[in-house]
């Protein structure tokens, strides 16, 4: 795509050769005489960087700059001055101008600045890009099922997206909470700031508390500087608190003073920090249970089950298995840069027919391993799982076929996946490389 230059200059003669120059360059160059026409010009075009002279017959390029950022805050703006000063240079760069120039002086300078200001602004293009596509796959829409029971999920938390009110995701591991939290932030008045999550049952007490308040200097060893923790990471955001039943319950006091009074104490501080946080929590526990086995606070259920939204299982959800698998079938096809796989009527039976205790989580898992063995265009039963298929494990389990020889072929199939590829075939597998190499060598795989 060829970058479009806007320049602006009242003389005409030097604006036609500074054009020509440009246009010499590769670039596609619009001109304008005065700036209210240059701003027209803004309007129509999609414009990358504006060239423009500081002063012009109706006002001054240095404060054109802060209108055009204003409107337009990917454009990069190069001013050009016959006379230039400190001050007006200092206002050009506040007022958000990628650079300031003389004319005359620095003519050598336009080109380069031209490229190193179209870099910046695709970086810019793609930033936003990204944060659509980001926007969209975390939203509501990207939640797949056709099903009453996710189907009311959906809508209990679109309704509770738009206000602040602490959320409550309840349901089995692997049911999706997290999905859901980010998708409440992306459809909340938040959606700008940030999202921050953390595993509470990834951390012990005091790294737990650290990670979540942060601590001051000198609060204990090692604590050479400040800290911020990440409920302040989250102000003006939300923060999400994934298995907080795992949390000790002397944290949760803390947990409860920031849902009262919007502050907290960081370690070794004595003065609180305010914040403004939304807090979504979510649990595969039953809260009343560990309340009554004083393993939560009672207090702290209380505030955060304002609003619970309870997650379907999937077996809960059969006739959402095959649009789920479809998904990450494509998924992962794509990732192995492959063609779309066709699933087979057994191969979606089966997969109907299977408990998942494991949830999305588990299908995730047994999708991608049917990908990579899977032939001819097509994923059937051969390529699942024993547990997932067992029709086929009590064929196999009559069969001559002994251990050795599925582990055998199964190592080959993954081999062949990865194109020879030993350490991307060991994650796969999940087993040691050194271990990879031992098979090999005993199963005398070429």
């Amino acid at each position: 795509m060829v970058n479009k230059i806007l320049l602006i200059d009242d003389e005409e003669k030097l604006r036609k050769l500074l054009a020509k120059i440009i246009t010499l360059e590769g670039f596609e160059v619009i001109e304008a005489a005065d700036i209210k026409s240059g701003l027209k010009k803004l309007d129509v075009f999609d414009i990358d960087v504006v060239l423009c002279d500081v002063k012009l017959p109706d006002g001054n390029g240095v404060e054109t700059a802060k209108l055009i950022k204003e409107r337009y805050p990917i454009v990069e703006i190069i001013l050009l001055t016959a006379y230039g000063n400190i001050p007006d240079g200092v206002k050009a760069i506040k007022n958000g101008a990628f650079e300031y120039i003389t004319k005359g002086d620095d003519n050598n300078r336009i080109i380069p600045l031209l490229y190193k200001a179209c870099e910046k602004v695709a970086l810019a293009r793609r930033v936003r890009q990204l944060e659509k596509q980001l926007g969209a796959r975390l939203s509501f829409d990207k939640i797949i099922g056709s099903s009453a029971a996710i189907k009311s999920a959906i809508a209990l938390a679109q309704k509770v997206s738009v206000t602040n009110t602490t959320v409550l995701l309840t349901g089995e591991t692997g049911t999706g909470k997290e999905v859901f939290a980010q998708a409440i932030h992306q459809a909340s008045p938040r959606k700008e700031r940030s999202f921050v999550g953390i595993n509470c049952a990834a951390f012990t007490k005091d790294l737990l508390e650290n990670e979540l308040f942060g601590h001051k200097s000198g609060a204990f060893t090692g604590a050479t500087k400040d800290q911020r923790g990440l409920f302040e990471e989250a102000h003006l955001g939300t923060i999400f608190l994934d298995e907080i039943g795992e949390m000790a319950i002397e944290l949760q006091a803390k947990i409860l003073r920031v849902l009262e009074t919007g502050e907290f104490l960081k370690v070794g501080d004595s003065r609180p920090t305010k914040v403004d946080v939304r807090i979504i929590a979510a649990t595969n526990r039953d809260l009343e249970a560990e309340i009554d086995a004083e393993h939560f606070r009672s207090d702290l259920f209380y505030r955060l089950s304002v609003f619970t939204i309870q997650l379907p299982p999937l077996r809960q959800r059969v006739q959402d298995i095959r649009l789920l698998a479809q998904y990450y079938a494509d998924i992962f096809a794509l990732k192995s840069n492959i063609k779309p796989l066709q699933m087979t009527a057994e191969f979606v039976a089966a997969l109907e027919r299977n408990v998942w205790r494991g949830n999305i989580r588990e299908l995730k898992n047994v999708i991608e391993r049917s990908v990579i063995l899977s032939e001819d265009g097509r994923l059937d039963v051969d390529s699942l799982p024993f547990g997932v298929n067992s029709s086929k494990a009590n064929d196999v389990l009559s069969s001559s076929f002994s251990m050795t020889t599925v582990e055998r072929q199964h190592i080959q199939r993954v081999l062949q996946h990865t194109n020879g590829n030993k350490a991307e075939a060991a994650r796969l597998l999940e087993i040691g490389v050194a271990t990879l190499y031992r098979k090999i060598e005993e199963y005398k795989i070429q």
